[in-house]
């Protein structure tokens, strides 16, 4: 069996997730990645046999979306290469909401299974931000179009959603607390990040920024390069976690049972949504940085804000559900 995997690149999230499925997707065929965007950071190991700028994000320095270079990532092309992609050479489709690969099963009636974390928002059960947001709504309904779906969320809301797909490395781990605060916010930059760390002294902040390029040194700040392996072994070692609203980060530390400070980037729907399911959970939730950081920080820091939640399902589980899922007619 011949399988074509497309992975968004608009994040580090969807190339971490594929890794871990790898090893267990490779029971069922030869594999063939297509990574689209050119957010994602992490040096992958995976056979990315096709590649595309696709759509990718940008923020600006202060935490929120610049929907200006965004727009410029669309265009024309993305539809030549929709129609250039060699979708039909493969037996199966699987989707981690790549646009690009939508459309070329579009044009050429190819069936697709949506896999991944915005294939859970298919379901109306899946909690939602209550910012109007039309766009962002649209998106996570019909960016991707497919045959089927399986959704990844913090809980099993529907019965097509599962649990995360959580790193062995951290399902093995020894958790330790050595006091330090793990930061991962992409949304910001260093010089703006720096005088609200700075400001709490008391407290060591490891910061994973690709503003660099070696670990840098600030007093009581250790920024380093982005690297899945570091920043896990950061995460499995850290007092507490501040972090973005994304997916597979807080759901790994709710694992590790770290206390979670989350600030999902301003204006970024999913991850709103993603805020949304977290508060439900108990975790602790802002809107952004600004002069009363140091206050809420203080108040969070020194509260019970740990949770806790257990896997119900592998990943080697997972993927046989998955394959299971495939529409019986590219088989």
């Amino acid at each position: 069996m011949k399988i074509f995997y497309a992975i968004q690149g608009t994040g580090n999230g969807h190339l971490s997730r594929a890794e871990q499925l790898y090893p267990y997707l490779k029971k069922y065929g030869e594999i063939d990645f297509f990574l689209s965007g050119s957010n994602s950071q992490l040096n992958s190991s995976l056979p990315i046999k096709y590649k595309s700028k696709g759509v990718s994000l940008h923020y600006k320095s202060t935490g929120g979306m610049d929907y200006g270079k965004i727009s410029k990532s669309l265009g024309f092309n993305i539809y030549k290469e929709a129609k250039a992609l060699p979708i039909e050479k493969y037996d199966v489709i699987i989707n981690d909401f790549e646009f690009i690969t939508s459309l070329a099963c579009s044009f050429k009636k190819k069936k697709s299974v949506q896999f991944g974390h915005q294939a859970s928002f298919q379901s109306k059960l899946t909690p939602r931000a209550t910012s109007f947001n039309p766009i962002g709504n649209l998106v996570l309904d019909k960016f991707v179009k497919s045959s089927d779906y399986l959704g990844l969320h913090f809980e099993s809301y529907d019965q097509n959603i599962y649990n995360p797909i959580i790193k062995d490395e951290v399902v093995h781990a020894e958790v330790r607390d050595d006091g330090h605060i793990a930061v991962y916010l992409p949304q910001y930059s260093i010089d703006f990040l720096t005088p609200y760390f700075l400001a709490l002294p008391l407290f060591h902040f490891e910061v994973f920024t690709k503003e660099v390029t070696q670990i840098t040194c600030n007093n009581n700040i250790t920024f380093y390069p982005i690297d899945n392996k570091v920043f896990t072994s950061s995460l499995i070692r850290c007092h507490a976690l501040v972090t973005a609203g994304g997916f597979e980060t807080p759901a790994e530390a709710m694992y590790l049972n770290k206390k979670i400070l989350s600030i999902p980037i301003l204006n970024h729907f999913e991850q709103e949504c993603n805020g949304e399911a977290m508060k439900k959970l108990g975790v602790k939730v802002i809107k952004k940085i600004d002069s009363n950081f140091n206050q809420i920080f203080t108040e969070w820091i020194d509260s019970e804000n740990k949770v806790k939640f257990k896997l119900t399902h592998s990943t080697e589980a997972i993927v046989d559900i998955l394959m299971k899922n495939i529409p019986t007619n590219q088989i």
